[in-house]
């Protein structure tokens, strides 16, 4: 029988001739896990350069998704006279002359379009109050507001929410403020 012999590690091993076969494999298995450990520092470093191309490579254009604008359609009422001077639930006094309005839910000091569904006519109310207090109501305008839409008792009613930075909202302020010279100032 012939002995053949090799070297792991620090032990040296000695196998008979019938091992040979096992032997020349477990030999190729060592070159082949040194082989790895030697690729490895390269693999790594071509792994992080491809994560960092990545990282840095700019992401494909997408389209924003439209801003939801905040609307709510239903019955709206006014009140004017028994409440005026009366405390609001902002803490001022009430007044039936400006532009106004009372809903349960929005924050104070909230801007919304009122539009009239029956006429189309639109004002600009800020929600100083809470209310309407009748069932399936959405919101009371003041006096002066359902004017300004045309709604006379009760009607159906748009509400959207409004930025302050609204160019609409500003040319209505204005408007209402009834000032010529501060139209003609800013040029609208």
């Amino acid at each position: 029988m012939r002995r053949t012999s090799f070297g792991a590690a620090r032990t040296r091993v000695t196998l008979p001739a019938f091992g040979l076969t096992f032997g020349l494999v477990m030999m190729t298995l060592t070159h082949t896990v040194s082989a790895k450990d030697a690729q490895s520092p390269v693999t790594q470093s071509t792994t992080q350069r491809s994560v960092a191309q990545a990282a840095a490579a700019k992401p494909t254009p997408s389209k924003p998704a439209k801003a939801k604008r905040w609307y709510e359609v239903g019955v709206a009422s006014w009140y004017g006279a028994q409440f005026q001077g009366r405390r609001t639930a902002a803490g001022e006094r009430f007044d039936m002359n400006t532009m106004t309005c009372a809903h349960p839910t929005l924050p104070m000091g909230t801007w919304l379009r009122v539009t009239n569904l029956h006429n189309r006519r639109t004002a600009f109310v800020r929600v100083n109050d809470r209310g309407p207090v009748v069932d399936g109501r959405i919101v009371d305008l003041s006096y002066a507001a359902a004017q300004a839409v045309g709604l006379a008792g009760v009607g159906r009613v748009k509400l959207e929410s409004v930025r302050e930075s609204d160019p609409d909202l500003d040319r209505a302020l204005v408007a209402q403020l009834q000032m010529p010279i501060l139209t003609d100032a800013l040029g609208r």
